[in-house]
């Protein structure tokens, strides 16, 4: 696709035309940036579950739709105010708002040296969403720049990461470790257990095992399990074994939307957004729903990205 110049009044996007219809291309405005605005060329984005939903149930969207969140390109053009950055840079970034909103330098970055493009467009979105998850939602504190021996508050406290080989749930094992958590337990299927046990994970459970539900309560010891993170949220494939292992005083946090039923060649999706009747939880359990796209609302995870590279 080539590269818009700065006096093209329109430009190319893949966007999603229609319920489980083929992705199209569209012109879409060009938005000349100003003041700390910088305009990107997008060459990579990583799709995510929200562009399945989007694509396949029409979740939350209006058609056409361009698709597409966390961006890999090249500056084109700068505003009047920037100052980080110059066009010809390689930057990534979590870009998932309307145009003029996503255009602020502060969303992006300059390729950190040794990362290529398609590597570094995988991790905002994803890293963005544990970040919000966990301090939003789980309410675990993650101070940056992290103080020196830096220990946090329950380091031995169990974990349970529920699609611990998933894009997210890999990153929350790492972010968590990095924090100081020592009793990281993930759910995922037996054949990522060897690099998840590397990530940082104390002990893995194979989802498909019968038993996977008192497995993972004997490994939890004695106290239970007051920390979840479900990667995955379907109503009967994560939710359900969740709630049986949540006791009171548990905090679950749930990435939206719960999936009630898969889509398939002849069935549409169903979704649920209230996590809090997508299963029978017990009294005194604190279950929610993980809304990435807030986070700017409560969280510092944008600049946390910046600071990481």
């Amino acid at each position: 696709m080539a590269t818009p110049s700065a006096q093209s009044s329109t430009h190319a996007a893949v966007a999603a035309m229609g319920i489980k219809a083929p992705l199209g291309i569209i012109r879409v405005p060009t938005v000349k940036p100003t003041g700390s605005q910088v305009r990107v060329h997008v060459e990579w984005t990583a799709s995510t579950p929200l562009d399945l939903h989007q694509n396949d149930g029409g979740l939350m969207v209006q058609h056409p739709q361009v698709l597409g969140d966390g961006t890999g390109g090249t500056v084109v053009e700068v505003g009047s105010d920037v100052k980080r950055l110059k066009v010809g840079d390689k930057v990534f970034g979590f870009t998932w708002r309307n145009q003029t909103e996503k255009a602020h330098q502060k969303l992006i970055d300059q390729l950190p040296t040794g990362f290529t493009l398609p590597q570094a467009v995988t991790l905002p979105n994803n890293f963005v969403t544990v970040f919000h998850a966990l301090t939003a939602d789980l309410n675990i504190e993650t101070p940056w720049p992290k103080p020196k021996d830096y220990v946090p508050k329950n380091a031995d406290g169990p974990v349970l990461i529920w699609g611990g080989s998933s894009s997210v749930g890999q990153f929350a094992i790492q972010i968590l470790r990095y924090y100081g958590y020592k009793n990281i337990l993930a759910a995922a299927s037996q054949k990522h257990h060897e690099k998840l046990l590397a990530l940082g994970a104390r002990q893995a459970f194979d989802y498909r095992d019968n038993d996977v539900t008192s497995k993972i309560i004997e490994g939890g010891g004695s106290n239970g399990i007051l920390l979840f993170l479900d990667c995955i949220g379907s109503k009967n494939g994560s939710i359900a074994p969740i709630a049986k292992i949540a006791n009171a005083g548990s905090k679950v946090a749930v990435l939206l939307p719960v999936i009630v039923r898969d889509s398939t060649e002849t069935e549409d999706p169903e979704y649920e957004m209230d996590v809090k009747v997508a299963a029978e939880w017990k009294e005194g359990v604190e279950a929610r729903g993980v809304r990435t796209h807030f986070y700017l609302d409560v969280s510092d995870a944008e600049f946390m990205i910046l600071a990481s590279g």
